[in-house]
């Protein structure tokens, strides 16, 4: 590349720079995707083997294309969704080049636009779209100095791969519940350490959650619940999707254990929060069945009833008299997984776009620097950003105001 100019700079060739590819090729904005490694990587070499999407392949998608050989309601693999978005990268003829990766972005002095350093050289830009998405640096606790070998969910890839012994999974999210269940079912002895969630049904009354969460316009909500900022949401699509039940995770033989709390001398030490963090789950669960109901009686829909999914059961052993402390020796406890989320690293963007934390300032994705963008984060637009089609239409809205602004300069 060594020195170019290019109108518009996406950074990331993910699911977030592709969509953002098609959008500006709509608006005829001259522009360049660089990816560091190759379209999609993360689904392909930052995820655990067995992952599947979240979503039904009708859901997880965007408009333009379907999935190859995969029923609607099916669950796409890992490798099924990368090979899909390199797809849609051929389709749309995204101008996509890889293999780079961009150490830099300042904004140029007295003048518009920005000096981009990457590893293949120098290129000026007048607008930056940071599409890394929100997976950048796994959050793992300094809580745990020493003994067993410590790895985020990122870096697990099957049983096999972990010494022989109990495993703790800490975190109750999407990634956390199906990489302790996968261990449980290779015979691994599980602690599973249980922090605030929501648990919507994976299918209630012939409906997939997320046909639900649309009808009912869930996704549609800009901010998170007060109080809910840091819930995570605990779905899987795992051998055919089914809803996540902490019960029946207990009666699988998991060890639920409150939030992960305290380390020292080889023991570990547990919130008082389990059966707090269960209860509430269930709240959630049960208020999304309400508010279904009364969307089929409002609707006349002819949808059949479920009273079954109601059946929530008694809580388990290990919920009324819940572990407060454990000793990883004793307990045979050789690996811990961490499924604790990820942190921004936005090092490279060297622009007044941040807050006091570090943390994007924008407005749907519009930065309060002129010119740089943000695309792929949770909660960008609304609940839905964490979703593939929720990113194309953020893309589309964050493609619209480039174009007013380029009319904007050309006058």
């Amino acid at each position: 590349m060594s020195s170019q100019e290019v109108e518009a700079l996406v950074v990331g060739g993910g699911q977030a720079g592709i969509a953002m590819s098609e959008h500006l090729s709509e608006q005829g904005v001259p522009h360049l995707v660089v990816e560091r490694d190759r379209i999609a990587e993360k689904w392909r070499s930052g995820r655990w083997d067995s992952l599947v999407a979240n979503g039904p392949a009708w859901h997880d998608r965007f408009p333009g294309l379907e999935f190859v050989d995969l029923a609607p309601d099916a669950f796409a693999s890992k490798d099924q969704v990368a090979d899909y978005f390199e797809a849609y990268a051929e389709k749309i003829a995204a101008p996509v080049r890889t293999g780079v990766e961009v150490t830099s972005v300042r904004k140029k002095e007295g003048e518009r636009g920005f000096r981009v350093e990457t590893t293949d050289g120098t290129l000026d830009t007048r607008f930056v779209i940071a599409a890394t998405g929100p997976f950048q640096r796994p959050a793992i606790p300094p809580i745990v100095p020493d003994g067993p070998v410590q790895l985020h969910s990122s870096d697990y890839r099957n049983p096999d791969r972990l010494p022989a012994g109990a495993v703790l999974v800490v975190g109750a999210g999407s990634s956390g519940v199906q990489i302790a269940e996968e261990l449980r079912r290779a015979g691994r002895r599980v602690y599973l350490s249980v922090g605030p969630h929501e648990r919507p049904p994976r299918r209630y009354r012939g409906q997939d959650f997320c046909w639900w969460l649309g009808v009912l316009g869930k996704w549609d909500a800009e901010t998170p619940a007060h109080g809910a900022e840091h819930v995570t949401i605990a779905v899987s699509g795992a051998r055919g999707g089914s809803t996540v039940d902490f019960r029946a995770l207990a009666r699988l033989g998991i060890d639920l254990v409150g939030m992960t709390t305290s380390y020292r001398n080889g023991t570990l030490g547990f919130a008082a929060d389990l059966a707090t963090n269960i209860a509430r789950g269930d709240e959630n669960y049960l208020a999304l069945l309400d508010e279904a109901d009364a969307y089929v009686a409002r609707n006349g829909l002819d949808l059949p009833e479920e009273p079954a999914a109601r059946e929530l059961g008694p809580d388990p052993a290990c919920v009324v008299d819940p572990l407060r402390e454990l000793n990883l020796a004793e307990a045979g406890v050789t690996s811990i997984v961490w499924a604790t989320g990820f942190v921004n690293d936005y090092s490279w963007l060297q622009v007044d776009a941040f807050d006091e934390q570090g943390k994007p300032r924008h407005h749907r994705g519009v930065s309060a620097e002129a010119g740089v963008y943000f695309l792929g984060l949770p909660w960008l637009a609304r609940r839905g950003s964490s979703f593939i089609w929720g990113v194309w239409h953020d893309a589309k809205f964050v493609a619209d105001h480039i174009a007013i602004q380029r009319g904007y300069l050309r006058h």
